[in-house]
């Protein structure tokens, strides 16, 4: 039986909740194991980085059954309240509020552990280096200044791994209590025997354990950053005609029906159709494009865009969660809320590797007993094994790396929010690229000026023609024109007498006579010479905006303006291309226009003419037909995609919703970085791997020799320092990255 013929009482509804305890990728992927499999759950999906769970199921699934499900593996399941309700200025907001605070209090204390346990280590290792061996004194100090290090510093890990313990499971904090307590333990026992101490080991360990959890809760949280300021750009107040008048309201009491004003620059409250007057809106928000679009009675509108020029009145016809605005942040929600956490190989590993480990241990102690040695030895050749297979390496395996990857990137403006995006970089497929932006300047300028021989005039004459009569205006490409002739330092005369018709062009009085600039429909009647029609046909197809200058006799030329191709963008293709990736440009702008930029940049394939909801399909489609996206874009009409996709790179210079709805942020506006992106990454995961193989190969051959009593666990803690030392090591080769 379909959905659509259940009863409403056994429809499948969509709930969100906040979790609570999550640590790794195998914590979210235990969450989400437990969700999906309570009975009647049709599809539960779990974000670590908002610490979120979204489950599909019906009605008669109750929270109390789901969050008995959740905690039965150590976690807790919190519900959270209505995120799309009809508050139209603050959708989401306060939840999103809530889980910025809690991230920015987990990032503070986080800190505060990694200073203490920085403090106290320092003085534990200089002491072990340094200090006679068998002084008493030397080794009680070394122990009293390890237990806040371990039970305050590190009691985090303790916690965690205690809590999978009492419920079966194991986690990578279950690697960090076993090795540091044991050995902790170890060197208690040696205080009293006079054997050799270990406690720099522990200190060690959970010194750079603290700085990568204060590193990870910095960079987590970016979703709701993400979706806080699309909602600020949101109209918080609305120009309503009450009976004639108009009367400021809050944005939540416009209703549907209700007729608006909105003024020159102010952005339109919500959506709705023009019904007085015209003028051309800012939409870069909704379509990235940069040229306002004129509108007319009748024309839609759409909230949070700005109105460039004229003052006109607006009907309501979509308010509160309707809106663009609200659905463009579902959207980003929705697609965030979908991506399957990343689970490390060290994670991943780690519920074999402890308690083979146990058991190795178990059974030295076992052996060497039956085998006629003593307790001391017995337990000497335990410990040694338990210290030897302590996760230091395996720890330091992927942080390290991300670490070096990141902060090179960082210094070559390549900015990769954490560890779990390099796993998603190897797979990569298919490189979807947004326009405007992104692989074009995002701003008109001028490109070919062609003049009327019969006008006997210079192209730089035209253009301060046309300058000076669009000098007093703000719309872009007015802006374009003044601006390309100040910079060829052509002086403009005063326009006298200004107009200007919305959607049409303007005119005013240079020099005595009158100047008309702007479409074809402005010139009115007026005969137009064969040359220059040829000529317009000819920029318009090949994407560009024609501008015409007219006198009140004839048509003195045209002006061919465009969104110029961004220097290295063909070069950042052609690279996109070399590293296996198909290339796919997405944008908002018409086909022609789009045509020529993809043939100026070799990109394969184009879609042109879409929504936000247009490129987030284009992008799930390419993943059902499983190919692995990376998008790339810089608006905030491409944040949903950028969500969506399975790596999302934004363009720093652009909208900041896009850069925190990303997982990579190349910073300016230079196509190479793209990439450069995607190489640093995969070079970057290639390097976890090493250290990964490398770490466990360690303890493949470490481990037995522990066990036949070769290694005491003073050497053990050295072949382990040493096996970490490597594993840094081999991360340090990543400073040497550089972009050609």
């Amino acid at each position: 039986m379909t959905i659509e013929e259940k009863s409403p009482a056994t429809s499948p509804t969509t709930r969100s909740f906040d979790v609570r305890g999550m640590h790794c990728g195998a914590c979210a992927a235990r969450v989400q194991k437990a969700l999906n499999a309570h009975p009647g759950v049709v599809e539960a999906g779990v974000n670590l980085a908002t610490e979120r769970a979204t489950v599909t199921a019906p009605t008669e699934v109750s929270n109390d059954a789901l969050k008995a499900a959740v905690a039965s593996t150590g976690y807790e399941l919190l519900p959270r309240s209505d995120e799309h309700g009809a508050s139209h200025g603050g959708h989401g907001g306060h939840d999103h509020g809530i889980a910025l605070g809690r991230e920015d209090e987990l990032s503070a204390r986080a800190w505060r552990r990694f200073v203490v346990s920085a403090i106290l280590t320092i003085p534990i290792v200089t002491v072990a280096m340094f200090a006679d061996h068998q002084a008493q004194w030397s080794r009680w100090l070394q122990a009293a200044l390890i237990l806040p290090v371990e039970f305050w510093a590190g009691g985090e890990f303790l916690k965690s791994a205690w809590n999978q313990a009492r419920h079966r499971g194991l986690n990578m904090d279950s690697l960090v209590a076993v090795g540091t307590l044991a050995a902790i333990g170890f060197s208690f026992y040696s205080l009293t025997t006079h054997g050799d101490v270990y406690f720099e080991t522990a200190a060690v360990i959970i010194m750079f354990l603290t700085l990568g959890k204060y590193l990870e809760h910095r960079s987590k949280g970016r979703a709701s950053e993400a979706i806080k300021r699309l909602l600020e750009l949101g109209a918080k107040d609305a120009i309503r005609i009450e009976n004639g008048w108009e009367k400021t309201v809050p944005i939540s009491e416009v209703r549907v029906g209700d007729v608006l004003r909105v003024r020159p620059g102010a952005r339109f409250p919500t959506d709705g159709v023009i019904v007085e007057g015209q003028t051309a809106v800012d939409e870069s928000m909704l379509t990235g494009e940069s040229v306002p679009v004129e509108k007319e009675p009748g024309a839609k509108v759409y909230g949070a865009t700005v109105n460039s020029s004229g003052s006109v009145l607006m009907e309501a016809t979509k308010v509160g969660g309707d809106t663009a605005l609200a659905q463009i942040t579902r959207l980003i929600e929705d697609a965030q809320g979908r991506k399957a956490p990343i689970e490390h190989l060290a994670d991943r590993i780690a519920g074999i590797f402890v308690p083979i480990v146990f058991g190795i241990a178990a059974i030295t102690f076992a052996g060497w007993l039956i085998a006629g040695g003593s307790v001391q030895q017995a337990l000497v050749a335990a410990v040694a094994v338990l210290i030897i297979a302590c996760p230091c390496a395996m720890g330091l395996a992927t942080p390290a790396a991300v670490m070096v990857g990141t902060g090179r990137g960082a210094s070559l403006g390549i900015l990769i929010k954490g560890g779990e995006v390099l796993e998603r970089s190897g797979s990569i497929t298919v490189a979807a690229l947004d326009k405007t932006g992104t692989l074009t300047e995002g701003r008109m300028s001028v490109a070919e000026i062609v003049t009327d021989p019969s006008a006997d005039l210079t192209d730089e004459r035209l253009l301060g023609v046309a300058g000076a009569a669009e000098s007093p205006s703000e719309h872009p490409i007015a802006r374009a024109i003044v601006g390309e002739a100040e910079r060829r330092g052509i002086g403009l005369a005063t326009a006298q007498d200004f107009r200007s018709e919305a959607g049409v062009g303007v005119r005013a009085q240079i020099d005595g006579r009158t100047i008309r600039v702007g479409r074809r429909g402005h010139l009115g009647s007026m005969t137009v010479a064969q040359r220059i029609d040829e000529e317009a046909t000819r920029l318009e197809s090949e994407g560009q905006t024609v501008v015409w200058v007219a006198d009140t006799e004839r048509v003195l030329g045209i002006i061919g303006l465009a969104d110029t191709v961004r220097p290295n963008a063909a070069l950042a293709v052609k690279r996109l291309r070399a590293q296996g990736l198909r290339t796919l440009m997405l944008t908002g702008d018409n086909a022609r226009a789009a045509a020529g930029i993809a043939s100026a940049v070799g990109v394969d394939t184009v879609e042109a003419e879409l929504l936000p909801q247009d490129k987030i399909r284009v992008v799930t489609e390419l993943q059902s037909a499983s190919e692995r996206v990376v998008m790339v874009g810089d608006g905030i009409n491409d944040a949903p995609a950028l969500a969506q996709a399975d790596l999302g790179i934004a363009m720093g210079a652009g909208a900041d919703v896009a850069i925190e709805a990303a997982d990579i942020t190349v910073m300016g506006d230079d196509p190479k970085l793209i990439p450069a992106a995607i190489d640093l990454s995969r070079r970057t995961l290639r390097n976890i791997k090493q250290n990964l193989f490398w770490a466990f190969f360690y303890n493949i051959i470490a481990i037995p020799a522990a066990a036949f009593g070769l290694l005491d666990p003073m050497i053990a803690a050295a072949a382990m320092a040493g096996s970490s030392i490597s594993v840094v090591l081999n991360a340090l080769r990543l400073r040497r990255f550089a972009i050609d």
